[in-house]
């Protein structure tokens, strides 16, 4: 048996099957029915739309005799999304690959096996497949077949994509967050890394739209939008979850290093910083809260803990603003001092 290679876009392979959010969901009756359908064209035992994620292949619908889940070394569909195009497998008792693989010495007794990936992105998350426990083959109508019947797949994806971004900024919207995030999470505490949420909120938006309409906050929006993209990793978590408010979930980071996100997301903006006929400056108000797996578990907790501190985070700010303290202080001096009051406050969450 050979077990499947791993794609070399893995990790953003991953990250995009994640930001979809459903894995370990429940049935859907849109992908029910494109499996059912699937599995009476070719008329096969076993038709799945399955999603293939770090260690295992899952089911997001099945028609037939198969497992919810299999190990992802033994799996079919790991082969498949290593391509992009059909895989298939006539008589698997003839291929080297899989003649010995357990799910064929073993139930479901696979003997043939077609694979088309599902494609999001231009990522390859899954397939739509379909087993026979009889050696067969395809003719190049039935592989077209496969490939329509597997793009009506994907634009069903798609548009559980579409329930989960902002259509403003294209960056995940809070439900997409909430489903995304708390997968990581759940990583990180298996692996005991540490995890950050960074939450933003920028200074005087509604006087923004106010001064110069609302195209132009709109802009504003996208542009710090774009900024933060750029300065995270693939593996956090970015959403706009309305308004002016912004959380990133930085895996694998503390709040050390959740600081020098926020230096460098200010360091992009200043190119953005004369947008403004009057030349105002373009700031925002952040708080960065520690995840704590005793304290938060879930991504909803973490998130009510994040919106808190960057609130009295930012009328602390606005107070002392106010008193004419802040005028007085440099800007390194500035920063300094908000980032007391983030010590201090997230000593108080604790």
């Amino acid at each position: 048996m050979k077990p499947p290679e791993t794609p070399e876009d893995e990790e953003l392979r991953l990250a995009k099957l994640r930001s979809l959010g459903l894995l370990d969901t429940g049935q859907e009756s849109r992908f029910d029915r494109l499996t059912r359908l699937t599995q009476r064209i070719f008329k096969v035992p076993i038709a799945m739309v399955s999603l293939v994620d770090e260690h295992r292949q899952w089911s997001k619908s099945s028609v037939g005799p198969n497992a919810p889940e299999a190990s992802r070394s033994t799996s079919f569909c790991g082969h498949a999304i290593l391509g992009s195009d059909v895989f298939i497998v006539p008589d698997t008792l003839k291929d080297e690959r899989f003649h010995d693989n357990p799910h064929v010495l073993g139930e479901p007794h696979v003997r043939f096996y077609a694979g088309c990936p599902l494609k999001v992105d231009h990522r390859r998350i899954g397939t739509l497949c379909i087993v026979d426990q009889a050696p067969r083959t395809l003719d190049g109508e039935q592989i077209e077949i496969l490939k329509d019947l597997a793009g009506v797949v994907e634009q069903e994806v798609a548009s559980t994509l579409l329930a989960t971004r902002d259509g403003l900024t294209g960056l995940e919207n809070r439900r997409g967050f909430v489903a995304l995030a708390q997968q990581s999470l759940q990583l990180s505490t298996r692996q005991a890394t540490p995890a950050s949420l960074l939450y933003l909120d920028l200074d005087d938006f509604k006087r923004i739209n106010e001064v110069h309409g609302h195209q132009a906050g709109n802009d504003l929006l996208i542009s710090l939008a774009d900024r933060i993209r750029d300065v995270c990793r693939d593996s956090d978590v970015v959403a706009r979850l309305g308004g002016d408010h912004f959380v990133v979930l930085l895996i694998n980071a503390t709040r050390e290093q959740a600081e020098i996100v926020v230096h460098r997301i200010k360091k992009a903006l200043t190119h953005y910083t004369r947008l403004w006929e009057d030349g105002d400056a373009i700031s925002f108000s952040f708080g960065i809260t520690a995840y704590q797996p005793e304290r938060h578990e879930t991504i909803v907790e973490l998130l009510a803990d994040g919106e808190a501190l960057m609130e009295e985070i930012k009328k602390l700010r606005n107070l002392h603003r106010d008193d004419g303290e802040m005028q007085e202080l440099a800007a390194a001096e500035a920063d300094h001092a908000l980032a007391g009051f983030n010590n201090q406050l997230q000593e108080r969450t604790s």
